[in-house]
């Protein structure tokens, strides 16, 4: 089942495919609930992205002892985008509130 977002959207689906009627007709509520279930999402994606951030956090390292032992000191941007990288990989990676039983 595709996601429905709104009311009219669900009225529309529901007035062109007679199968979903019948299952609204059953079971509403559980109809209900799989089409405002959030889509399943791919693994590889948050992967690709911990990879990503990662490698950008290493690179943003490397950039700063390179040039530090230069003589040089890092550039304010180096700085600001391996910070970010850091704390968009601490977000992604930490367990929110809901999972962890406490109410958000």
């Amino acid at each position: 089942m595709q996601r429905v977002r709104t009311v009219g959207e669900l009225a529309q689906r529901v007035a062109h495919d007679p199968e979903l009627e019948k299952k609204l007709i059953e079971n509403p509520v559980k109809t209900i609930a799989a089409l405002a279930a959030a889509p399943q999402t791919d693994p590889w994606i948050y992967r690709m992205i911990v990879i990503i951030l990662g490698i950008v956090i290493i690179g943003a390292m490397f950039i700063g002892v390179y040039l530090a032992m230069q003589g040089h000191e890092a550039p304010q941007f180096v700085v600001a985008v391996g910070s970010a990288a850091a704390g968009a990989l601490t977000g992604l990676l930490a367990p929110s509130p809901g999972e962890r039983g406490r109410p958000l």
